[in-house]
Parts: C-alpha cells; structure tokens; sequence
C-alpha cells in the first residue's frame, strides 16, 4: 500500500492565482494530486510553466464561455484514463460548462468537480439540481459495481448550520437553501462520506469567504469544497484537513491523505 496526498482548491482564477505564487505554493505543498476548480481559462490562454508543471501531468476541461468555470488536474501518477462526466450520452446537456474531470488510477476513480452556483436565478438554481441528480444517478452505478470513489472540488451547498457562520441569516439563499441540503442528505445516505467531518467536528471550519465584505479576517464563511468518498474507501482514508491559511482566492485548499 502506498500513500496519497491529494489536494483540491477553488482557485477563482488559475491566471490570477499564478500571479500571487501558486507555482511556489505547489512546490511547497507537493501532492500527489492536486484538483482546481473555477480555473477560467482555455488550456491554451496558459503559460508553459503552469501547463507543463515539473513532475505532474496536467489535464484540463474548460467550458466554451471564455473566462468562466473549467477544472484542472495535476497528477504526479501518469492515470488509467482521463474523461469527461459530461460527454457520457444523456449527459450531454452538461458539455458547455467545464466542470468535470475523471481520472482512474489503480484502486479508485477520482471526481474533480465544480458543481454549479444557483444564486443568480431559478433558472441556475434548476440547472444546480438536475445537475446534482445527474451526478448521484451515475456516481451510484459506478459504486454499484464496487468501484472506489474519490469526489473533490466546489460543492456550493454548506451541508449543516455547523458549515456556516450565519445559517439563519442564510436559509434562503442558494447554498444553503433546504433542497440543496436535502439533495447533500441524500448524497450521504447513498454511501459517500464527508471526510473531513470524520476527522472534525468542530465548528468555525470553512472553505470560503465572502471577499467584498471582508469576511476572511472574520472567519465569517461557507464550508462548501469537500472531500467526498464512497463508503468502500472510508477505511481508506487516513487524514482530512482544510489549509484555511493558504491565500490567493476566495476559498482555501482542502485536503486528504488515503492509503491504497
């Protein structure tokens, strides 16, 4: 057995981050694997350096709207196969927007995943739902065979009033809206576990912070990037943790370590 660190973060920006060191952040914190989300850019619109990152192999999905959503992986190990959630048949619907990638490795299937935000419609926050039926449908048959499963990335929904600094104030807005958190009940019940709720139970432990109102320097945020695996790899799993002390995007990375 050998042992895994992997990362995961909402960058909010891949060319903005690169700005403020993440090249020397990576170095320093040396996954195994390390997944963004919100990466913004066409594979194209990025430097060498940070395509072609010394000791990894990089995979990118980006949406068609330029400058918006995409996720990035970066893997030290070279994976089984590379492939797009969304350009399976009936979920085609989903292509336009970058936001899932699937690397197999020997023992697990990793998801890095940038779920849809549903704030700034019904429309969005329709669009949030289907989406999140459409994954738990497929994720489900994947587990159904005895597939190991690794989900990772921006959720956008904070699960319970402990994942959020201000829950009352917040019951009716998109992320911590009652569907969103039933759908995340659900999620669970269907065998995929929260990591880091097994290793922590403590509150004050967020993921994101509103940046216009200063909220970080409040620690006034959301607990909504996750580490989700099914329940065959819980035993797996022998750390999670959240690095609320990385800066250079509105969330902060969050991490686990498995052995397999």
């Amino acid at each position: 057995m050998k042992k895994i660190r992997l990362l995961s973060w909402n960058v909010n920006g891949i060319r903005a981050v690169y700005k403020k060191g993440f090249l020397n952040w990576f170095a320093e914190a040396k996954p195994d694997i390390l997944c963004l989300q919100e990466t913004k850019a066409h594979e194209e619109q990025l430097p060498d350096d940070l395509k072609n990152v010394n000791g990894y192999k990089s995979y990118f999905c980006s949406g068609e709207r330029k400058g918006y959503s995409g996720v990035a992986t970066y893997s030290k190990e070279i994976p089984v196969s590379v492939n797009e959630w969304s350009k399976n048949g009936k979920f085609e619907k989903y292509n336009s927007e970058g936001r899932i990638l699937i690397t197999e490795y020997p023992g697990f299937f990793l998801f890095n995943i940038y779920f849809p935000n549903g704030k700034s419609s019904t429309d969005r926050l329709k669009y949030k739902m289907n989406f999140y039926n459409a994954f738990l449908d497929y994720v489900n048959g994947l587990k159904d065979k005895g597939v190991k499963i690794i989900i990772c990335g921006d959720v956008n929904t904070a699960h319970k009033e402990i994942d959020l600094a201000r829950p009352k104030e917040n019951s009716s807005v998109s992320g911590f809206l009652p569907e969103e958190r039933a759908w995340m009940d659900k999620f669970i019940a269907a065998g995929f576990v929260d990591t880091f709720r097994v290793f922590n139970l403590k509150p004050d432990n967020y993921t994101w912070w509103d940046m216009f109102t200063y909220a970080r320097d409040r620690n006034v945020g959301w607990r909504i990037d996750y580490f989700f695996v099914s329940e065959n790899a819980k035993e797996n799993v022998k750390d999670a943790f959240i690095l609320n002390d990385v800066m250079g995007s509105d969330h902060c990375p969050v991490g686990i370590e498995i052995q397999i």
